[in-house]
Formats: C-alpha cells, sequence, structure tokens
C-alpha cells in the first residue's frame, strides 16, 4: 500500500526522496498515527513535503492511495463494520464533543451505529432523500451524504458539506499554491516571505535560551538573558503602474499590495501611468494636484531599499525612448531617463509584470524594459514572485 503511495507522489511530481519515504515508515512503525486518519495525512505530510507549492500535489496523490478510506460506499460496508472499536473511540476522543457523545452511547455506542448501518443497507431499496433513518442524502441519518448529523459516515459523496462527518480530511486548502495556477493573496504572501533581513531591536523582551544556558554554566547559577525580538528589517519601495491597460489587472494587483502591506513593516509606495517620469502619487484621486517629484523619491529613500515596479510595461516605445512621449503631458526626459535614474539609487531592484512571459515577445515596450531592468523582469505568478524575491535578496 505505501510502495503505492510513494511511487503516486512521485508521479504527481511531489519531490520525494528515498530517506523520506523511510522516514515515513519508521513513524508509522513507531505508532505516531495509529488510530487517526487526520493524523495519519498530517504525519505523511510533513514528512514527505518540503514547501508550500507542493501540498496539493500531495494531496492530489494521497487521495489516489487513500480515496478508499476517505469515505465508506455501499459495496465496502461490510469491511467497516469490522474496524477496531478502540480506533473508533480514539476517532470519537478527536473529532465529537462529550455532548455529542453522549448522544451515540444513546444509540447504544459505535458498534450499535454500524450494526444499524449494515442493517439498513440490507433493508433499503433505492436513493432516498432527506429523514433520519435510511441512507440517503440531505437528511440527519448518521449514514449518506450531504446530511447532518455528528457521528455520521459519509457515503457517496465527493466532499463533506458541515465537516461533521467522522472520516474527512480530502480538504485541499493548498489548491491554489502551486507554480502553474494563478496566484492570490495568500499565495502571494508565501513568495513575500522569502525577502527577508531578519534584526534585532527595541527592549530586552525575549528569552535568549541559548545565552541563558551558556551564561548558567559559567556562573554556576541560573541567570537569565534576554534579547530584542527579531523582527523583519527588509525596506520596501513598491512603485504601482495604474490606469489604461492595467485595469484589467486592477484586482491581481491589489491582491500584490494587500499583502506586501502585511509583510512588509517598512513599505512606501507610489504611483505611475505607463513609465516613470518626473512626478509620482499617493492617491489616485488626487493624481493631478498632489503630485510628489520623482527626485524627491530619489533623495528620500536611500540604497538600501529595495524597489519593485508593478507594471504591464505595453505602451508606445516613444513613452520609454523620448523625451515628449507621454501621452498624458509633456515630459522634458525621457522614461528611460528616470527609470535608469531608479535603477541607479537601488541598486536592488525588479519588475513585476502581470502579462504572461510567453506574451512579452510581441509588445516593443515590454522588450525594452526588460533591457532597461537588464533582464530583471518577473511574471505575477508564484515562481515568478519566488525569482523575484531571489533577485532582491
Amino acid at each position: 500500500m505505501f510502495l503505492r503511495f510513494f511511487n503516486n507522489l512521485r508521479e504527481n511530481q511531489v519531490p520525494v526522496t528515498l530517506r523520506e519515504f523511510l522516514v515515513f515508515l519508521r513513524g508509522l512503525q513507531a505508532g505516531i498515527a495509529t488510530y487517526d486518519i487526520d493524523t495519519f495525512y498530517y504525519f505523511a505530510r510533513t514528512a514527505m513535503v518540503k514547501d508550500e507549492r507542493h501540498i496539493d500535489r500531495f494531496d492530489r496523490a494521497f487521495s489516489q492511495s487513500f480515496s478508499g478510506i476517505a469515505e465508506i460506499t455501499d459495496a465496502q460496508i461490510l469491511e467497516a463494520v469490522d474496524i477496531p472499536a478502540d480506533w473508533l473511540e480514539k476517532l470519537a476522543e478527536k473529532h465529537l464533543s462529550p455532548e455529542e457523545r453522549a448522544e451515540i452511547e444513546s444509540m447504544g455506542g459505535f458498534d450499535k451505529l454500524m450494526e444499524t448501518l449494515k442493517k439498513r443497507l440490507s433493508e433499503q431499496e433505492g436513493r432516498h432523500q432527506g429523514g433520519n433513518k435510511w441512507v440517503g442524502t440531505a437528511g440527519t441519518s448518521p449514514f449518506g451524504a450531504y446530511g447532518y448529523n455528528p457521528e455520521g459516515v459519509r457515503i457517496g459523496q465527493a466532499e463533506s458539506r458541515h465537516q461533521r462527518a467522522v472520516k474527512v480530511w480530502d480538504k485541499r486548502e493548498f489548491r491554489n499554491l502551486d507554480d502553474s495556477v494563478e496566484i492570490g493573496t495568500r499565495n502571494i504572501k508565501v513568495a513575500l516571505k522569502r525577502l527577508r533581513n531578519w534584526a534585532r531591536a527595541g527592549a530586552n523582551e525575549e528569552l535568549d535560551l541559548d545565552g541563558t544556558i551558556r551564561s548558567t554554566a559559567h556562573n554556576g547559577y541560573l541567570d537569565v538573558k534576554t534579547r530584542p525580538e527579531r523582527h523583519n528589517a527588509v525596506k520596501v519601495l513598491l512603485f504601482l503602474d495604474v490606469g489604461g491597460s492595467m485595469d484589467a489587472h486592477i484586482k491581481v494587483v491589489e491582491e500584490l499590495f494587500s499583502a506586501a502591506r502585511s509583510e512588509f513593516k517598512h513599505l512606501e509606495h507610489y504611483y505611475f501611468h505607463n513609465c516613470l517620469y518626473e512626478g509620482v502619487w499617493r492617491d489616485n484621486s488626487r493624481r493631478w494636484n498632489e503630485q510628489v517629484p520623482t527626485w524627491e523619491v530619489l533623495r528620500s529613500y536611500g540604497n538600501d531599499y529595495r524597489c519593485i515596479f508593478v507594471g504591464d510595461a505595453s505602451m508606445s516605445p516613444y513613452e520609454v525612448a523620448y523625451r515628449g512621449g507621454a501621452n498624458e503631458h509633456w515630459n522634458e526626459e525621457s522614461g528611460q531617463v528616470w527609470l535608469e535614474r531608479a535603477r541607479a539609487q537601488w541598486p536592488n531592484h525588479v519588475w513585476i509584470n502581470p502579462i504572461g512571459e510567453q506574451a512579452w515577445q510581441y509588445t516593443q515596450s515590454i522588450e525594452m524594459i526588460r533591457e532597461i531592468f537588464e533582464e530583471k523582469m518577473v511574471p505575477m505568478t508564484l515562481e515568478g514572485l519566488t525569482k523575484a524575491m531571489k533577485i532582491l535578496n
């Protein structure tokens, strides 16, 4: 059984090694996950998944290998009644409150539950909708699908509706963390966590365990040492393209901005349109009367800031290369000049593009900005953001 599980993991491109698989087997032999299916799932995932991006692939492989355990079908009921009583008791302790267990005991315990299930299967003919006795759907019977009963056994249902069945794990909560799928706020946070510069500052409020052990051993008495808490001290300067062709990417850019605000304590942001020129702004509703001179931004933030440009880089080539090329105002200097100044001021920089990488070659302005940024342009995918964080580190 477990060799098939290992093969399914490899077929689903989970990079699990033989050493990790052997650790998993030793854990099972030690009794880490003996009576609880959820514990078995989480133990297997902990032992064989090293990266959040592979969790959904693991879930698919787990489902392929153990789908028969996830739900009891009519043909499996006779096997289900042979489940050891101590296993069912362990499940009850984990999933049911004392009140719910009392309800089950009023039926005669788990043994009575399984006996009743077997009897009803033999009596029932056809599908039953609603009710509280027959094996069917949308009722309060403890057997069937889409119903509500605290001690229910799920039959013939692809997923849990009320999350009350005893055997439930196949939720695939991480299905959107794969490299190849569209990203969301949680996915962006996962990628942004890779950009960190840890520093300790402030009051000594955190226990320094290693320092306490060393000082106690040296002095011969308990000598408690404390230290400042560790914080992410990385500084980020975010330039966001707004308006025009970027309107189609508002949702994903909002998610990126939301994730960045929550991940970075030191975050400054400004807006621009199409390309960087002599003015930027913080409030789009006041972009014409409250612009901040770009020179002021260049002078205000030191070169220790990580600079991130977010935009589709899709515009007329004149807007990048020529004086007066901007489509909304007369620019005394070309966008290329301002972008090169930004690159010089903040050596750790990257351009994130919401347009798929396969389409970049068909837009001349994208190729021009890629050249200005010396190929430091990445797509707005989880893999692209991970690459961006490596560039900025």
